[in-house]
């Protein structure tokens, strides 16, 4: 199984909204996972983005992502030449999910009684990012594939391990890359390194916390499935998202534009 999701082709003209309000606001033509997710839940995917829309706008949250980033050990990759729609994949999930492990461990910190704090340096956006190909879904996937994905997905020792990352979904579209991923990837996977990193961004997104809860905006009533969804959030900012993010950073290190 898989995480349910409303994807951006199948969302309300209300979930869409919020979904064009998250690209623009993160700078990525695709909408993460955990808001997919949210948006199965009554009023959950609202209440998200009332907190997260005035932090995106301002910069606030950009400026986190960066720092974030810069506090994320990352081992020495081999170089690797790549088509630049790959690379250009592997920066979107980069800045979504830097910016999303920022906005979103702030909005739970929040919900956990944390206060806010003084507000660190804005930062820009970036310009919008090339829309990537259409995201595959697991269960379309060949076999090879499907495993693959699946093999990279138990690299991360999820404590729910039914959430697949969609990069490793999204990267089927260059099979070649994603069979070869454990090797590309082996100075990360190795010696507890991806763990380190994991926890490092954790650890960043926790530290720029009380600062972007004083750029989010007003929390509404919470919705009735609150609860459940915000144990899944820990999830995701504890483990998923702080775990892709020094897969990504990894990538873009290992990965030179082929001419």
């Amino acid at each position: 199984m898989s995480l349910a999701e409303i994807r951006e082709a199948e969302a309300t003209p209300g979930d869409a909204a919020i979904y064009a309000g998250l690209r623009a606001g993160v700078g990525v033509a695709q909408v993460n996972l955990i808001w997919r997710h949210a948006a199965t839940l009554p009023g959950v995917l609202d209440w998200l983005w009332a907190q997260a829309g005035p932090c995106l706008e301002t910069g606030a949250a950009a400026g986190a992502r960066d720092r974030i980033a810069r506090r994320v050990p990352i081992p020495g990759m081999p170089r690797a030449a790549v088509p630049a729609d790959l690379a250009a994949l592997v920066a979107t999930y980069n800045r979504g999910n830097l910016t999303n492990l920022a906005v979103l461990t702030a909005i739970r910190r929040r919900a956990e009684g944390v206060a806010p704090g003084a507000q660190g340096a804005a930062a820009s956006v970036g310009a919008m990012l090339p829309a990537p190909p259409p995201l595959p879904r697991l269960g379309g996937l060949p076999p090879v594939l499907a495993a693959a994905a699946r093999a990279l997905a138990a690299r991360h020792g999820l404590s729910d391990p039914a959430v697949m990352p969609s990069l490793y979904l999204h990267l089927a579209h260059w099979p070649e890359v994603l069979t070869a991923l454990p090797e590309t990837l082996a100075p990360l996977f190795a010696d507890g390194a991806l763990a380190r990193a994991r926890d490092a961004a954790v650890a960043a997104a926790e530290a720029e916390a009380p600062g972007l809860i004083a750029a989010l905006g007003p929390a509404p009533d919470a919705p009735t499935e609150l609860p459940g969804f915000l144990a899944t959030l820990g999830l995701f900012t504890r483990e998923v998202i702080p775990g892709m993010v020094p897969v990504g950073l990894a990538l873009r290190a290992a990965f030179a534009t082929a001419a």
